[in-house]
């Protein structure tokens, strides 16, 4: 019997590592805005948060997510 199991790849891709650091950076704004009470930082990191879902998108659609085009395949 085999253990081994087909690994969708789910998120090893340029396009999700960029929009999580991007949406990474925007909740770290985010947070520190909130802290120190600038409403219009909270609202702008929270833009940027979307802007970080649609980079990935965008990205993706460009082939450079997982199983994509511009991809490389890399074996764990």
């Amino acid at each position: 019997m085999t253990t081994e199991h087909a690994d969708p790849g789910h998120g090893h891709s340029p396009a999700a590592w960029t929009a999580v650091v991007i949406m990474l950076v925007a909740f770290t704004i985010g947070t520190v805005a909130f802290f120190f009470e600038l409403e219009w930082l909270v609202w702008a990191s929270a833009g940027l948060l979307v802007v970080g879902v649609l980079v990935g998108w965008v990205l993706a659609k460009a082939g450079y997510g997982v199983g994509g085009a511009k991809s490389s395949v890399s074996s764990h």
